[in-house]
């Protein structure tokens, strides 16, 4: 080879390594695939927090069985979205809880106009009078901290990050304070998407 040639491989070598260096790899920030259009078509249940909007819909897969399943969306934040958990609750006719069921959503970063799936199964016992959406996320407001660690967390009023792990069911239902909650979730007439 000449010493071109020598030139143009070594510009090539470098152009691909500096290409896949700035990558990020699949499930590590940005979901892959394309975007979702907002609002996202189908869905028959909305919620929104200060930087987050909900779809669901519920089906009972089986007749024991009820299926939550939705996109989580961050349509405005200029910030990523950090470690979204949900939990979903039966609770009978006196507030007690009966069952539940927590999951993450799949990409741990939701960047902005991006969304996630998630979905939550649970096993009904045929006494629940309701079924309750809690949720968390974590999110650094445009302007503070460097991006990597979070300052502010999705909860109302601040607060210090909260873990979705609860000793016994009817505490996370209990704890209001420290989640966002949609009160009976699959209700007919509550949380439509208009």
């Amino acid at each position: 080879m000449n010493r071109m040639s020598w030139w143009g491989a070594g510009v090539l070598v470098v152009l691909v390594f500096s290409l896949t260096a700035c990558a990020v790899p699949p499930g590590q920030g940005q979901s892959t695939g394309a975007f979702t259009p907002y609002p996202p078509p189908g869905f028959t249940h909305q919620a929104s927090s200060s930087a987050l909007d909900l779809f669901w819909n519920c089906s009972h897969s089986q007749p024991d069985t009820l299926v939550l399943k939705g996109l989580a969306f961050n349509p405005w934040t200029g910030s990523e979205i950090r470690n979204l958990q949900f939990a979903l609750v039966a609770v009978d006719s006196r507030g007690a809880t009966l069952a539940e069921s927590t999951e993450e959503s799949e990409n741990p970063l939701l960047g902005t106009m991006r969304s996630t799936p998630f979905q939550l199964t649970l096993k009904t016992t045929g006494g629940e009078a309701r079924y309750d959406l809690f949720y968390q996320y974590f999110y650094t407001e445009p302007g503070e901290g460097d991006g990597h660690e979070p300052t502010h967390s999705g909860l109302p009023g601040g607060g210090p990050p909260v873990r979705l792990v609860a000793s016994s069911p009817i505490l996370l239902a209990q704890a209001t304070n420290k989640y966002l909650m949609i009160r009976d979730a699959c209700s007919e007439t509550q949380h439509r998407v208009r």
